[in-house]
């Protein structure tokens, strides 16, 4: 199994981590501390020397009630990281909805498009399909960022998750993006209580049925510190790598986290246990 992209056709033989870049100032877990771009770009390079096999660089917070991030604000923030993170030797990936964030990117040479609106909004759809080989993760999110947990979904999550992923593959299919550009993602915390969410990790194997390769995301989310208890996001280490092997246990071909060494020295027992 392989993760076609821009530069890079990404073997997902083995388990990969992509390793988290925020360029925000408002991040739930990293309160911002790489918000500048030579913070986010020095953060770079040392996930990479941590072991990070991908980048996934963002400019918008997606945490629950944050506020929509202005265009040219976006564009400011993650243009300039991009730019110099092409030139690091791994795969870039890039966290937005927005298609004229997407174009800029992918022009620069960005590998992925990471969408937690699954090519909804806009014309991204065409923006990605008109690239012969970028890669795109389709995320399911319930309602939007500012609503989601407002309302979160109803009873057993995993059929419509499973549906909404489906139909989304099958859509960017249509359009000429190839099955092998495409990751897909659960979108644990976007609109799911936390027993919804561990629902999805216990069942996780069920989305697999489609062919597509999985992606989670577990890292430091808010369903990790009500198991545990723990309240600060950067405390949930140990949550979230025990969150991303069981994921990779299930079946998950890449987990996007914030803390890729521990996570890459977890992986490392488990392989050697298998």
């Amino acid at each position: 199994m392989r993760w076609t992209t821009s530069r890079y056709d990404i073997d997902l033989s083995e388990p990969r981590v992509m390793g988290i870049v925020n360029v925000t100032p408002d991040s739930f877990s990293d309160g911002g501390h790489h918000a500048g771009a030579a913070a986010a770009l020095a953060h770079a390079e040392t996930l990479i020397s941590q072991g990070a096999h991908i980048l996934d660089i963002g400019g918008e917070s997606t945490r629950p009630g944050s506020p929509a991030v202005p265009l040219d604000e976006e564009l400011a923030r993650v243009l300039p990281v991009v730019r110099e993170a092409v030139k690091l030797g791994v795969p870039v990936s890039v966290d937005t909805y927005k298609p004229e964030v997407m174009r800029a990117v992918l022009d620069l040479g960005a590998d992925i498009v990471n969408d937690i609106w699954a090519l909804r909004r806009g014309d991204a759809l065409q923006v990605v399909a008109a690239h012969a080989r970028a890669g795109v993760c389709l995320m399911h999110m319930h309602r939007d960022p500012q609503t989601m947990q407002v309302a979160p979904m109803d009873g057993d999550v995993l059929p419509a998750v499973r549906g909404f992923l489906r139909e989304r593959a099958q859509a960017v299919q249509a359009r000429g993006v190839a099955a092998d550009r495409i990751v897909l993602d659960p979108g644990i915390g976007f609109g799911k209580t936390v027993a919804q969410n561990f629902s999805l990790l216990a069942r996780q194997r069920e989305l697999l049925d489609d062919g597509y390769p999985l992606l989670a995301g577990w890292s430091r989310k808010s369903s990790l510190g009500a198991v545990t208890g723990i309240e600060a996001p950067g405390d949930r280490v140990a949550a979230s790598v025990a969150a991303a092997l069981l994921a990779v246990e299930r079946g998950a071909r890449i987990v996007r986290v914030h803390d890729v060494r521990e996570t890459i020295e977890a992986l490392k027992v488990w392989r050697a246990a298998r």
